[in-house]
């Protein structure tokens, strides 16, 4: 494989993207800094085919990246692989508001040909290719420069592996058949909308003080504000306050700025600073949460109760057994979260839909309705049938 050196002028990079713009796949990750900022910072980009690999410096004076951003959004006929690749998509939707497409990320596939759980790149490495990973510039600062030949030989280190390892892990899928349950987990992580934030849903995200109409629209409100304002500033969202704050202010609201001195996670100069000042005008506006978007009482459904525990217990140990059976992450097929809520009764769940019914939801339907109970054959724990174990009981007394 040829390895360019680091491209740092538009042509370059437009030479480049022309041969890789005829491939079947390239692979591609991307080296950031968002430790200090809101917008992660893009600082290298890598890429690589079958033939040849290059980092591309996006911080290079006068660099123009729209040959590559053309190539990732726009060139359907390649297809764009990745390994645990959210982070990566994200910076390419914030600078174009599209993601790569056609996608693939083979941390998921793993999961469809194994029982590996997000599977870390270096493991992945040694797997597939038995090489252990020099990890020593992983953390580096990726912002400075010059980079140093190392780093960079490091950065192009994962693309070059990773175009290896994606054949082969494709020629598994095929052979297991197992394709097309993958299809809505790459359609989710070509969505743009993952990727975007809107600050007037920022409130979701945070854990909410009950289920009061005021005490909900002022959090609602008092997110959307300091989303606005992080991303404003380019700083973490954490730098303009905390979660806890945030919520602590929404149930308690001060009465006058002078008060803000006095909540916990604030400094005494919210008492009379400007961002003090916005965030009573904030308060001032706040109006009750509507009814329609309170959410329920019970995410996972009813509640569970000790019976239901159990229950989703039994669920639990049926999925770790199904997944052991068929060679496939456990994570795929469903999530704890889910086997509650079945357990609770809820039956409008992804794991009750298609392949994932097929493959498990049947059975965890079965349990739940007293049809399939758990066995012990040849030292190893199995799912039976009601019906089929009856059978084998009766067999002996027919015999006599």
């Amino acid at each position: 494989m040829k390895i360019h050196d680091l491209i740092t002028t538009t042509e370059a990079l437009e030479q480049l993207c022309t041969r890789l713009a005829t491939s079947e796949f390239v692979v591609v990750d991307t080296e950031f800094m968002r430790e200090n900022t809101y917008w992660p910072e893009l600082c290298l980009v890598q890429i690589a085919n079958e033939q040849e690999a290059a980092a591309i410096d996006p911080l290079a004076d006068g660099i123009d990246l729209a040959p590559l951003l053309e190539l990732l959004t726009a060139n359907e006929e390649v297809l764009k692989v990745f390994h645990a690749g959210g982070q990566d998509v994200e910076i390419i939707v914030n600078l174009t508001g599209k993601t790569p497409y056609p996608i693939f990320d083979t941390q998921i596939a793993m999961m469809a040909i194994s029982q590996s759980e997000q599977i870390g790149y270096a493991n992945l490495v040694e797997s597939w290719l038995g090489l252990t990973i020099d990890k020593g510039a992983r953390f580096t600062d990726w912002s400075r420069r010059p980079l140093t030949d190392r780093q960079i030989e490091y950065a192009i280190g994962d693309v070059t592996h990773l175009s290896k390892i994606f054949p082969k892990i494709l020629k598994r899928l095929i052979k297991t058949g197992r394709g097309a349950w993958l299809d809505a987990e790459m359609e989710k992580l070509g969505d743009p909308s993952n990727y975007l934030t809107d600050p007037g849903e920022a409130w979701r995200r945070i854990r909410q003080p009950g289920r009061n109409p005021q005490v909900l629209g002022r959090l609602k409100a008092l997110a959307a504000w300091r989303e606005s304002e992080a991303q404003h500033k380019n700083i973490p969202r954490g730098r303009i306050m905390r979660d806890e704050t945030l919520a602590d202010i929404a149930s308690h609201p001060p009465r006058q700025q002078a008060d803000l001195a006095k909540v916990r996670g604030l400094s005494s100069a919210w008492r009379d600073n400007d961002i003090g000042k916005r965030l009573m005008k904030v308060l001032e506006k706040a109006e009750p949460l509507d009814k329609d978007d309170i959410p329920e009482k019970m995410k996972r459904g009813a509640p569970l109760g000790k019976e239901g525990a159990l229950v989703a217990d039994l669920l639990k140990l049926l999925l770790k057994i199904r997944a052991r059976e068929i060679d496939v992450a456990a994570r795929l097929l469903t999530r704890a979260e889910e086997m509650e809520a079945l357990a609770a009764g809820v039956r409008d769940l992804p794991v009750l839909q298609g392949w994932r019914f097929e493959v498990f939801g049947r059975e965890a339907l079965e349990l739940v309705d007293g049809k399939l109970a758990f066995a012990v054959r040849n030292g190893k724990l199995t799912m039976t049938h009601i019906d089929e174990m009856q059978a084998i009981m009766e067999q002996p007394q027919a015999a006599e």
